[in-house]
């Protein structure tokens, strides 16, 4: 699907971004004018210019199956939520904003790595099957950042299997150095688990201890250890996703309600809170200006352990829930705060979770790969009418689930176990269902819907057999955004594959690259491969590259010999690659790989 690649540079220096923000394959700075997306709001003097002139912080939070309209700020009658509503007043308001996908694993799978599920790595949730697991040719934004020096943690439920360490999946292997909390999102279902994961270790926990609350503590600990040095925290926290397990149901206790909706509405409060505890944190350490908040939700609002959505008017003015690919479904509150950093407004520009990984890299200075499908939203943040962000042609999102709840069913007419496709192109909306859940069957044989969002938000008024071009067109987009087998560009570094007698005590040969799948130039550009004690290590082939440009890559290869006496247990090889780019700003990609069994705990 073609983007129109629109991106401004000019305020970068109001949001305190280096000058790699924006580069073009020659390594120059690039930049044009153009309308503004942000309407302001009460608060919309320009902001000043932060104090830190080089690297924000930056927090991501994600809920877990919050609805468009469950908070405040996006039209919540019933549950409080200050803190969220504050941020809103404060920051930007994206009115527009979309989870990549209607559940869980491909829309977390899209945000990290910018790509949407008809490239993605992982696009539905498992069949009864071994959970899905990211890939060592998956880039995340913690992978894109840690090469800028951010230190990163992602605290709460990662969401990918297998359940072990030392394998492509696990978040110490996709760029988050600290890691605390659920590995798949099934273990991710219990709020008094029996353990949790610290990094590549099973914690015991007494099976009465409230999860979300360790995770709370564990990122105000992370956000306090790296307050002198820019820092990103993915903070993911299960709530509010049933089962409504929560200690207390607080000001909801005396309501007339079932308890899993007294239980719901305290998860939303318990979320509000932690969002307000995260910004007393930064304020109360003094880095508030220096840091980017962003909020937002992985899918709309669920229906499951006895949870009523319509109770709370959970999708707002939007038709859908959690599963179905209208409206309700998939678009999300997204919160933007940072004070002296991002002007008060609104902004109704299209904007899908995959777009995190390119803002958050223009934010912090950083190349990103340009074979994504996200686009920056950078330059929206600064309220500036002098610029714009890119806007997509087109969204694409994609459906099949194997599970089925009876309101979202009911508003796919019984067809929410078929496979669903969306395209959103300007104000027109497409949403068409297979026959079954073969996705190649003929155009013919689907079901196809047309609306306008801009007079028919709720989708209610079907326009596909008064205008059958725009329903061919949209399905054209749809068709041609899937991809079976999406092939990446090489970049960071990625070690190939070793051969079956690495432990035998005889030498082998090893590959490593440095890919510059990015916009700009790379000088300097070096890999070196470091091998356990005792190893003799022979670089075959260069290992260093004046000039890499947009697009190239550095190739090495090593010849191994490991001593007499290595045990036949596991080691661990480590490729790191340097290299300089925009404004003489440093580099740094590394990745792991393990020779031999790696520990596991039996899970998947």
């Amino acid at each position: 699907m073609t983007d129109r690649r629109t991106f401004l540079a000019g305020s970068a220096a109001t949001l305190g971004l280096a000058t790699l923000a924006g580069c073009s394959s020659d390594g120059k700075d690039s930049g044009t004018g153009a309308e503004s997306d942000t309407v302001p709001g009460p608060a919309s003097a320009k902001p000043a210019v932060a104090r830190r002139e080089d690297r924000p912080n930056l927090v991501v939070i994600l809920a877990d199956d919050l609805g468009y309209g469950e908070v405040g700020a996006y039209g919540q009658k019933i549950i409080n939520t200050p803190r969220i509503d504050r941020l809103a007043t404060e920051g930007l308001r994206f009115t527009s904003a979309y989870s990549p996908a209607p559940v869980c694993a491909p829309s977390r799978c899209s945000l990290l790595t910018g790509l949407h599920s008809g490239h993605a790595t992982v696009r539905q949730n498992p069949f009864h099957a071994p959970q899905g697991s990211l890939t060592a040719n998956d880039t995340t934004f913690a992978e894109v950042l840690r090469a800028r020096g951010y230190r990163t943690a992602v605290i709460g439920k990662w969401g990918f299997g297998p359940e072990r360490t030392g394998q492509p999946s696990h978040p110490n292997s996709r760029g988050f150095e600290q890691f605390y909390g659920y590995i798949s999102h099934r273990h991710a279902h219990s709020y008094y688990p029996s353990y949790l994961w610290h990094n590549g270790e099973e914690v015991p926990l007494d099976g009465k201890t409230y999860a979300p609350d360790l995770i709370t503590a564990r990122a105000l600990d992370f956000i306090a250890g790296h307050a002198d040095e820019p820092f990103l925290l993915y903070l993911a926290p299960t709530v509010p996703h049933a089962p409504s397990d929560i200690p207390e149901f607080g000001e909801y206790t005396d309501e007339p309600w079932p308890d899993a909706d007294k239980g719901h509405a305290a998860q939303v409060a318990y979320f509000d809170t932690l969002v307000g505890q995260v910004a007393d944190k930064l304020t109360a350490l003094g880095i508030a200006h220096d840091t980017v908040v962003l909020v937002a939700s992985d899918n709309g609002p669920h229906e499951e352990g006895g949870v009523d959505p319509d109770r709370f008017d959970a999708n707002g003015p939007l038709r859908g829930y959690k599963r179905n690919l209208y409206e309700g479904g998939i678009r999300t509150p997204l919160i933007a705060w940072g004070p002296g950093r991002i002007a008060a407004g609104t902004t109704d520009r299209p904007t899908p979770l995959t777009d995190l990984l390119p803002t958050l890299a223009d934010l912090a200075g950083a190349p990103a790969p340009t074979d994504i499908d996200g686009l920056s939203a950078a330059p929206l943040l600064t309220g500036d009418a002098k610029a714009a962000a890119a806007r997509h042609d087109a969204l694409y999102f994609y459906r099949n689930d194997p599970a089925s709840t009876p309101r979202a069913n009911a508003q796919d007419k019984g067809r929410i176990r078929r496979l669903a496709e969306a395209v959103r192109q300007d104000d027109w909306k497409l949403v068409r269902f297979a026959p079954g859940r073969d996705r190649t069957a003929p155009d013919a044989q689907w079901s196809a819907e047309l609306y306008r969002l801009s007079t028919d938000l709720g989708e209610t008024d079907d326009l596909a057999a008064s205008h059958p071009r725009k329903v061919a067109e949209l399905v054209a987009a749809a068709r041609s955004a899937w991809v079976d087998d999406y092939r990446r560009k090489p970049f960071g570094v990625r070690i190939g594959s070793l051969p079956e007698n690495a432990l035998a005590h005889e030498e082998f040969t090893l590959e490593a690259v440095l890919g510059n799948a990015s916009a700009c130039v790379w000088t300097d550009a070096r890999l070196t491969l470091i091998a356990p004690d005792g190893w003799q290590v022979h670089a075959l082939t260069q290992p260093r590259a004046p000039r890499l440009p947009a697009g190239a890559s550095l190739t090495t290869r090593w010849r191994l010999t490991p001593p007499a006496t290595a045990p036949a247990d596991a080691w661990q090889l480590r490729a790191v690659g340097t290299a300089r780019t925009t404004g003489n700003a440093s580099l740094r990609y590394e990745t792991t790989r393990m020779l031999g069994k790696p520990r596991t705990t039996g899970r998947v």
